[in-house]
């Protein structure tokens, strides 16, 4: 892979994956005037097909508390935020497929408000899945709530918030769950956990939504802005805009990001600062190891509208899974990993000290962490390796491994998921609508147990957007790699399938903290 040129790889893949002719049988937007009757999450089907999860039987208890904290994002600096015991990330939670978590989240937040827990990419029961108010009642200040469920499929997974913009402050952690068989040989794992922040810093993520969802209207958004071409050096010091038109101040709000990978605009939020394992790139956390030593590195993209490029200085990845799934072994120079995504990645260690950058696409900015195995200096935080600008691997361009490959099986049902929405008015949405979180059943897209079910993305908008299904993973086209988020790029199509095979009823949604909350999500939803 390395000799093809990638932007003629990645274009002609990244957006069209798994696209093709639109089905004639496509349902639309599932919604009817019938109203189906619906799988309630606390139904009895869902806790039968619970029952029939493979089970170790070791019960996992945690306690996460989510309370205010100040938190070292090194260097001196600090930021007033919200966070699972004090930290940022939180403390990883580690298990074998099989077990059972039982986790308490006690909300010690202030201000009287709720919170919940959803566990990214675990197809799990759907009561467990905290999604208020579509499966649980939120958790109300001063109150404790437990999930309980079995975690079956292994893979590299994390937990956050799923109320208002709660996922862009610090209450995230990575989840991992091991395979008793693991068919991978390695001496060591490094969990990488990357992230965009702002909270505590510039503003919160409810001032940086407040300004968005007043729109572009009619301010002049031309000539100014980041460089967001720039594949070189990172500014990793805080610039929150300072322009204003139209009368309207612009603090968040980003303009002029451009990114060729992601088809044009690279986001909407101005970043002071882009963290790798909660450490800003002036001093950075460090992974010491020794030469030769063969290292798996779990990469997660807890990020609220940033998409990063990942890289290792001096070092080839080989990319083994995407969001928990192994897939068909592909070697890379970067990543490109965009919000909810995970990517599992091999290395052989070289000698010495290297950076492990992720750039913010399109934002002239990231963040860095350092591997160690040597004598040697530390490079400058703006280092921007030669690796960034060589093969740089997407999901498009990966293929299921043998063993998760979805059987080949007649469609059941296809339903047209167009995007829609843009900058202008903040009116993101699906199907030409926005989602009602005060009514979350209005629109469903209906689904009956046992179908193989099409979605097909359609972005009509002119940003790309990382969708995420809960409860499920889908595949890509009919040979790409299982997942259950995928970018989905400017006027371009992908579609992607999945078993009906986990009944209850599971929001389905832009992983853009900004534009889920201002309403492009939808409800996948079992027919009674």
């Amino acid at each position: 892979m390395n000799s093809i040129d990638r932007r003629s790889v990645l274009l002609g893949g990244l957006g069209a994956a798994g696209a093709g002719a639109l089905a004639a049988c496509s349902s639309g937007s599932g919604g009817s005037s019938g109203a189906p009757s619906l799988v309630s999450p606390d139904d009895k089907v869902v806790a039968a097909t619970d029952r029939k999860r493979r089970t170790t039987g070791t019960v996992r208890q945690v306690t996460l508390t989510a309370a205010s904290a100040v938190l070292d994002l090194g260097g001196g600096v600090t930021a007033k935020s919200w966070a699972f015991s004090g930290r940022t990330p939180g403390k990883e939670i580690r298990l074998s497929a099989g077990d059972t978590l039982a986790a308490e989240l006690s909300n010690q937040l202030p201000d009287r408000t709720t919170t919940s827990i959803h566990w990214h990419g675990i197809a799990l029961r759907a009561d467990m899945d905290g999604v208020p108010p579509a499966t649980q009642t939120a958790v109300r200040a001063g109150r404790t709530f437990t999930y309980r469920f079995i975690a079956d499929a292994p893979g590299t997974y994390f937990l956050h918030p799923h109320v208002g913009v709660q996922l862009d402050r610090g209450l995230y952690a990575p989840l991992i769950v091991e395979d008793p068989k693991e068919p991978l040989s390695y001496d060591d794992e490094w969990v990488v956990v990357l992230d965009d922040w702002v909270d505590g810093v510039t503003g919160t993520p409810d001032q940086v939504f407040a300004e968005l969802r007043q729109g572009m209207g009619g301010m002049d958004m031309g000539g100014g802005g980041t460089s967001g071409g720039s594949m070189g050096g990172m500014n990793s010091s805080p610039s929150p805009s300072a322009a204003s038109s139209g009368g309207m101040s612009m603090r968040f709000m980003l303009s002029g990001a451009e990114s060729e990978l992601l088809g044009g605009d690279a986001g909407d939020v101005t970043y002071p600062y882009h963290l790798v394992n909660g450490r800003i790139p002036a001093d950075p956390h460090i992974y010491t190891g020794k030469p030769g030593k063969r290292v798996r590195l779990r990469i997660i993209n807890a990020g609220g509208d940033t998409a990063y490029r990942v890289a290792l200085g001096g070092h080839k990845l080989t990319v083994t899974h995407t969001d928990g799934f192994p897939v068909q072994h592909q070697q890379a120079d970067a990543l490109l990993v965009g919000m909810g995504e995970r990517y599992d990645v091999l290395v052989t260690l070289a000698d010495g000290v290297f950076p492990l950058v992720a750039l913010a696409e399109g934002k002239g900015a990231g963040g860095m962490a350092l591997v160690r195995t040597g004598s040697g200096s530390a490079p400058k935080s703006t280092v921007g390796p030669a690796e960034l600008n060589g093969m740089i691997m997407t999901a498009a361009q990966l293929k299921a491994a043998d063993d998760v490959r979805l059987d080949a099986k007649k469609v059941d049902r296809v339903h047209r998921i167009e995007l829609t929405g843009g900058m202008m008015h903040y009116d993101w949405g699906i199907n030409g609508k926005r989602f009602d979180m005060s009514n979350p059943t209005a629109n469903p897209i209906p689904v009956e147990q046992g179908q193989r079910v099409r979605l097909d993305f359609v972005n009509t908008t002119t940003m790309w957007h990382p969708m995420h299904l809960h409860g499920h993973t889908y595949q890509l086209g009919t040979g790409g790699p299982r997942k259950d988020t995928t970018l989905v790029l400017p006027k371009k199509t992908v579609s992607v399938h999945f078993d009906a095979d986990n009944p209850g009823q599971w929001m389905l949604h832009c992983h853009n903290a900004y534009h889920g909350e201002a309403g492009m999500m939808a409800l996948v939803a079992y027919q009674a």
